[in-house]
Order: C-alpha cells, then sequence, then structure tokens
C-alpha cells in the first residue's frame, strides 16, 4: 500500500515532534503493509511557512535515518497546501510541491470555515494541468447536504476525492463516519491516506481503512484505493488513463464489474 498524505517529518508542523517519533510512525506503517508514505507537511502561510525546497531537503535527510535504523520504508514528498489565492503561483514555482512532482496535488479546504473561492480554485488548477486531491472532506465541521455537492462536482470536474482511513473506520467519530460512508457508498472516492500526525492517537494505519471500504465498494475497488490509484499518482499517470471510481466511470455510473477492472489493475501493477 502507499500512504500518500502523513506528516510524518518530524519538527516541522503538528505532525511528529522530533525523529524519535518520526522513525516509530515508519515502523508503524511498515508493519501496516505500508511500502511507501508521502511526507506531506502543512503549508499554510503564517502558519506553517513551510517551501517545497525545505521539504524536499528534510525528506532526503528522513530517507538515510530510516535507512541507518534498518526500517525499510521508501518515502517521498509532497505537501497538505491550505486552500490559499496564490495556490497556482506556489504550485508552478515549486515553493508549493506536488506528490513526488507530479500532477497531483493534495489541495486542503479549512477545516473549520467555508470558503469562498472553493469552486473558482479549484477550475484554476485543472486548467493548469494540475489535479487536486481534496484532503479529508468528511472531517470538514462545516460539510452539510449542500456542501456535499460541492465536492461531487469538484470530482466530476476532474479533482479527486481523498477520505482518511481512520475515519472510515470511527477514529474521528460518528460525523466523519457517516460522510465517508456517504462518499464511498456514492462511488466518488479516489483514495485513502492516513493522514497521520503520531504514533498514538493519529497512527499511519491503513490496512483497516482499506478493509472497512470494502463493504462499501467490494475488494477490487477497494485495493484501488490503498494501491492502484496511489501508484497511478506516483506513476503521474493521466487521470483519464486511470480506473475512474464507480460514479466517475462514464460506462457504469454505479459499479465497475470486477471483471472489466482485472485487465487495468494488472496493468498498472506491472507498469506502476
Amino acid at each position: 500500500m502507499i500512504d500518500l498524505h502523513c506528516h510524518m517529518l518530524p519538527g516541522i508542523d503538528d505532525g511528529a515532534r522530533d525523529l524519535d517519533t518520526a522513525l516509530e510512525m515508519a515502523k508503524i506503517a511498515v508493519a501496516d503493509g505500508i511500502t511507501m508514505t508521502a511526507c506531506t507537511p502543512h503549508i499554510y502561510p503564517g502558519l506553517f511557512d513551510n517551501t517545497g525546497e525545505q521539504i524536499i531537503q528534510q525528506v532526503e535527510l528522513l530517507r538515510i535515518q530510516l535507512h541507518e535504523a534498518g526500517i525499510p520504508l521508501q518515502i517521498t514528498y509532497g505537501a497538505d497546501i491550505q486552500l490559499v489565492p496564490e495556490m497556482l503561483r506556489g504550485l508552478r514555482s515549486g515553493h508549493m510541491p506536488t506528490l513526488h512532482g507530479t500532477r497531483y496535488f493534495l489541495f486542503e479546504p479549512p477545516h473549520h470555515t467555508v470558503p469562498s473561492v472553493f469552486s473558482p480554485l479549484i477550475f484554476d488548477q485543472l486548467a493548469a494541468g494540475y489535479v487536486p486531491v481534496i484532503t479529508h472532506p468528511e472531517r470538514l465541521t462545516w460539510l452539510d447536504d449542500e456542501h456535499y455537492e460541492w465536492f461531487v462536482g469538484a470530482a466530476r470536474r476532474g479533482a479527486w476525492i481523498q477520505l482518511t482511513a481512520g475515519a472510515v473506520t470511527g477514529r474521528f467519530g460518528r460525523g466523519p463516519k457517516y460522510w465517508s460512508e456517504r462518499f464511498l457508498d456514492d462511488g466518488l472516492v479516489h483514495i485513502l491516506a492516513t493522514d497521520a500526525h503520531e504514533p498514538k492517537h493519529r497512527p499511519p494505519l491503513l490496512a483497516e481503512g482499506r478493509e472497512a471500504a470494502e463493504r462499501w465498494v467490494g475488494a477490487d475497488e477497494a485495493d484501488l484505493l490503498v494501491i492502484g490509484r496511489t501508484q497511478a499518482i506516483i506513476a503521474d499517470f493521466k487521470p483519464t488513463d486511470v480506473q475512474p471510481p464507480p460514479a466517475l466511470d462514464p460506462n457504469n455510473r454505479i459499479r465497475v464489474p470486477s471483471k472489466a477492472k482485472k485487465g487495468w489493475f494488472a496493468q498498472i501493477f506491472s507498469g506502476g
């Protein structure tokens, strides 16, 4: 499995506080079956003023430290980028890094405030050739039936939806679990990620989320959530070359038959 949203870099945001914490998180990830983690600290101007260059340097250092500690976890870089007007300029300059240097990047809506520029910013990124991966919409305090349609519309226009594995299992409470199940049942979810911040209360556990999602979308689609589409992001596949979630498949608005998915699934494993 590949985890594309994790706050493992030590001392850089509100995630791992030090190297020991980061190494403990890495051990948990490996034990859970995660083979690669994208270290994605917050970029939130005025609060977490991280830069792409700084993040890449810190990932290189942690990679060495993981090797010295004998922890077989591959890591790469990215950022949990807060929705800000200067986002497109930051992506183009590299000040705000994409995932693994691809066209895909983590797009974080504010947790407690309804953003007035949500749809225009989504359109701007897509028009510029980037693919926003909208992080944890199920945990936003302002999510309701009306605003849920914002995410449906964004997904239909080409943005990707990322749910938190722990939200699917109920670790974040009844509300996020309800919205997670609704996104899954409606066939709108592209990937799951841990959004881990520390070992005890926000651990990097992905397998339990995949197992919980399987009850809503089936085994093949659950594998796509943590393996197939995450590999496609790392390989920088065009979105049109990636099996979409069921509701976004023009050939099947409800479910993708397992036989139809096997050929693509085998292809991405051999090519990713």
